[in-house]
């Protein structure tokens, strides 16, 4: 269950008459225990149940629950409190109510709630971490938002269900902007904004029938008198009722104040959203959730867009927001360097050209005017209006509501710290009507210019809007408020890779790369955000930032993407190396990102973000990054024929190419030597990355030349031999037809069969903290779909098994999906490593062989199953430490920090060397090998 599912079965079960018997265990249900859990805990014999109170219910490891006499609950949680089977099954919580009253207490940090039981569902976030969920601080501070959507998302579920015309995409506009009016007006009446006497849920309540038969046309007038300036009231006849409510303006409730119809259902539902505390609304996430209410295709992820203000702030401090606080500490109290910093931060525009719900613009207009209130109260002017306008805050959003709901969430964060910062009686008298002016844009960002939405100054071509929420691309223009300042591009695009890419998308990419590299078909969607800012820069004064999957910085796309951003004149500003996206589901999900920040006029300091081994933050301070994210020169690594450390060569296994007839299960091999008389020495083990990985047993038939007519007297080879030869001959390929003459051989062969064999998977998960790199015994033939090292010695398995080598090859090489795609060429041929002595060769043996009898003591555990992450077994993590500790030791005398510090040495080495090979080829020296 995510966050908002959870929200959803607790505020049902606080709805529910209380049933004392029952709630302990309606309560776990709502934090989603499955029914064989609850059916153990109630188990009379062999129940799960450890509580030692009367009638109480105790999940190990979990909570310890107990329902108390009327009136006792503070008595009966201090009893749960010294319960000594509290202790014993380490529950986190405790809990205990009388259906009255509602307290708990978190038993690590002490913290209680208490509040009646009807309120409870308020702090459901205080007890997520019973359902898996880890990111429970973040959503205890947003838990209204969560309780918010949840909620929202009923309503809009049900209007659908009774107004489906209303869900079609000729409506569904309609659906979305009636969503938008409706969070106005809730906000508007918790805060305010509308005059205590006319609450808008109120009304609806009062004016409209019980069984929902008018709420549609109660709604409706609201909305109209929203829409009629105050000198147009007694024309437009408004009902007295509706009368009271204020001119909104701004294009919210202008158009059709036409409402879907209300079902009893629904109207219930809209009055229980009202009754929320609006004011607690937090804009800059709120829109990130809410967006799925109104995406078919997300609802069933509801509640999991939350994007955590510490990860934006990722983006967003090293982009600019640093430097204006560096400014604001480097004025002090001087006025004159105060007043220039406000009039710079006026002139000041963010552009998020993939803006979502506007989160990311949210979050910069907040923090800049937190700043500015600094400024403010230093200068003595407490109560100087805001010199940042909302139109400086510019984006561009493909989907409808999403961008509507950027537009009112600006909206909100700006009455939010005008009363922060100025006072409600002011914050009140200027905010109505609202601006009509439009700054979101709905549209393709990839096949818009973005000259034309955020203009370098006000003289271009510019974008607005007749009212606030409307905005065709073709529309007339707006000046921004004050003009030439800087601007600053955020966000976070869309990440699809190159086989998902939809045809359209495929276009918009060729678009933009088409004429500059054939090699573009292969680059993620994100590179068009970071190839358009780079076009824009060259004409603007701005710098870009945006958050991406860490492909664009591995593999083949280094150099296909970064050579053109280069040619900009743009470099790499600033980088947070690999993290966890996180969002609100359970069990950490997220997906693997970077930041990557550029700019025409980056300084002569570079910043590289990213995280120590132990989670701890670490920057660095450099004076390059290089498109892999790592201190050094802008060089990219190509693949190579030979190794130039030196080492043995690594070449693919043998390909069949067979039609699958040399090539035979464990079953199929014994039937063949037992009942058909093949000679055994004829069938062989065979091993590619999946049978190595997750421990397939497969044989092939393997003959020479000299063998071929000893074993063609064997009626089941001969029979096998002759059905490869019809199926190379059959072939439209040239060189698979002339194969037919050798039918008893793999079509491509690079073993003898009688060598030890080192064998790398070509394929493995990104879960695993190692390569699963392993050694085969002689005969063993090994797969194409497989890597080998043919009677190599062993401690190159060490360096294979390092997590040194797995860095450098995710790196470089890239991924196939998700996963490491190994590169003889590109990732072993070309991987740095120091000159070893015979004692360093010697200390690898001896860590290859501890990783190999680690495997050994735990077999028949496969491969997979020893390297998944949650299940490795101790000693073979230990052996893998070891030969990490020898192997970084060999590099820089001590274990590396981070996977950072190893690329940059890896890097530095790298450079050294294929410097020394350009320099021996150049003075016609010989490159030892």
């Amino acid at each position: 269950m995510n966050a908002v599912e959870i929200e959803e079965a607790v505020s049902t079960l606080a709805e529910q008459t209380f049933d004392a018997a029952e709630f302990p265990y309606q309560f776990l249900a709502a934090f989603g225990n499955k029914d064989t859990t609850i059916k153990r805990l109630r188990a009379t014999k062999g129940s799960t149940n450890a509580s030692d109170l009367p009638g109480g219910v105790l999940q190990r490891n979990n909570i310890h629950i107990a329902v108390a006499p009327t009136g006792e609950v503070t008595q009966i949680l201090g009893t749960l409190r010294a319960s000594l089977a509290t202790t014993k099954a380490k529950a986190k919580f405790i809990l205990a109510t009388d259906g009255d009253t509602f307290e708990a207490e978190d038993m690590d940090s002490g913290e209680t709630v208490a509040c009646p039981y009807a309120d409870f569902p308020n702090h459901f976030g205080f007890f997520l971490s019973l359902a898996g969920i880890t990111t429970v601080r973040q959503i205890r501070e947003s838990s209204f938002d969560i309780r918010a959507t949840s909620k929202l998302n009923r309503l809009y579920v049900e209007l659908l269900k009774d107004n489906p015309d209303w869900g079609t995409a000729d409506r569904r506009h309609d659906m979305n902007h009636f969503m938008a009016r409706l969070i106005f007006c809730f906000f508007a009446e918790d805060t305010d904004i509308f005059h205590g006497s006319y609450p808008f849920t109120g009304t609806v309540e009062r004016m409209s029938e019980r069984d929902s038969s008018n709420t549609h046309e109660v709604i409706g007038e609201l909305f109209r008198a929203m829409n009629t300036p105050t000198a147009e009231r007694v024309a437009a006849k408004l009902p007295r009722w509706a009368d009271g409510f204020p001119y909104v303006n701004g294009g919210l409730f202008a158009g059709s104040p036409e409402v879907p119809r209300f079902s009893k259902i629904a109207r219930s539902y809209l009055i229980h959203i009202g009754a929320l505390d609006w004011t607690k609304i937090n804009p800059d996430i709120f829109g990130s959730m809410i967006q799925a209410v109104a995406d078919d295709e997300e609802r069933g992820t509801l509640g999991m867009h939350y994007t955590s203000v510490p990860n934006i702030l990722k983006v967003l401090k090293p982009l600019f927001l640093n430097d204006l606080r560096a400014r604001l500490e480097e004025a002090g109290d001087n006025s004159r360097m105060l007043l220039n910093l406000r009039r710079r931060m006026a002139r000041i525009r963010v552009f998020d050209p993939a803006c979502g719900s506007g989160n990311f613009l949210v979050i910069a207009y907040k923090e800049m005017r937190a700043i500015e209130a600094e400024i403010n109260c230093r200068r003595g002017e407490p109560d100087q209006a805001s010199d940042i306008p909302l139109t400086n805050f510019r984006g561009i959003e493909l989907r409808d509501f999403p961008a509507e709901i950027a537009r009112l969430a600006l909206i909100i964060a700006e009455f939010q710290c005008d009363v922060l910062y100025r006072g409600q009686k002011l914050a009140l008298a200027e905010f109505l009507p609202l601006n009509a002016e439009n700054w979101i844009t709905c549209d393709n960002a990839l096949r818009l210019d973005w000259l034309s939405i955020c203009p370098p100054s006000g003289t271009r071509v510019k974008h607005s809007a007749d009212d606030l929420f409307h905005t065709p691309s073709d529309q007339p223009q707006i000046d921004f408020e004050n003009d030439g300042g800087e601007t600053y591009i955020c966000g976070n695009p869309p990440y699809k890779g190159s086989q998902w890419q939809e045809d359209d998308q495929k276009s918009e990419l060729e678009a933009i790369f088409g004429h500059l590299t054939k090699s573009w078909k292969s680059l993620d969607y994100v590179a068009g955000w970071f190839m358009k800012a780079a076009n824009y820069g060259i004409h603007t004064n701005a710098a870009a930032a945006f958050v991406s999957t860490n492909s664009i910085c591995q593999g083949r796309q280094v150099e296909t993407l970064w050579p053109l951003i280069f040619k900009t004149g743009h470099e790499i500003a600033f980088a947070h190396t690999s993290f966890k996206w996180a969002n609100l589901a359970s069990n950490k999900a997220g997906v693997t990102v970077v930041i990557v920040g550029i700019s025409s006029h980056a300084g002569k300091q570079r910043h590289l973000f990213s995280m120590a081994d132990d989670g701890a933050s670490l920057v660095k301070e450099a004076e390059n990054i290089n498109p892999y994210l790592v201190p050094g020169a802008n060089i990219t690594v190509g693949p190579q024929s030979k190794p130039h450390n030196g080492f043995s060569e690594m070449s693919f296994g043998n390909m069949p190419n067979d039609g699958g007839h040399l090539l035979l299960d464990a079953e199929e091999a014994e039937n063949a030597i037992e009942r058909f008389g093949v000679p055994i020495r004829f069938v062989r083990p065979f091993v590619g990355s999946q049978e190595f990985i997750r421990g397939m047993e497969r044989r092939c038939i393997w003959v020479d030349a000299g063998e071929y007519g000893t074993a063609n007297e064997n009626q089941w080879l001969r029979e096998r031999f002759e059905a490869v030869r019809v199926q190379r001959a059959a072939s439209n390929r040239a060189t698979t037809k002339a194969l037919s003459v050798i039918p008893y051989r793999f079509g491509e062969v690079r073993q003898k069969g009688d060598e030890t064999v080192i064998v790398v998977p070509s394929v493995s998960s990104e879960t695993r903290e190692y390569l699963p790199v392993g050694y085969v015994p002689a005969s063993t033939i090994v797969s194409n779909l497989a890597f080998a090292l043919y009677d190599a010695p062993l401690w190159n398995l060490a360096l294979i098994a390092s997590r040194l080598h797995l860095v450098w090859i995710g790196t470089v090489c890239g991924k196939l999906k998700t996963d490491y795609r190994y590169s003889n060429t590109l990732g072993w041929n070309t991987f740095p490593v120091p000159t070893l002595t015979d004692k360093m060769k010697s200390d690898l043996t001896r860590c290859a062989e501890d990783i190999l009898l680690a495997r050994e003591a735990h077999f028949p555990a496969t491969i997979a199953e020893l390297y998944d992450p949650e299940k490795m077994p101790t000693d073979l993590r230990e052996t893998h430490k070891r030969n990490d500790e020898v192997l970084e030791r060999i590099y820089i005398g001590r274990r590396f920090r981070n996977d950072t510090e190893r690329l940059e040495k890896l890097f530095d080495l790298y450079t050294k060397m294929t410097a020394s090979e350009k320099g021996a080829k150049r003075t016609g020296r010989a490159v030892r090998k």
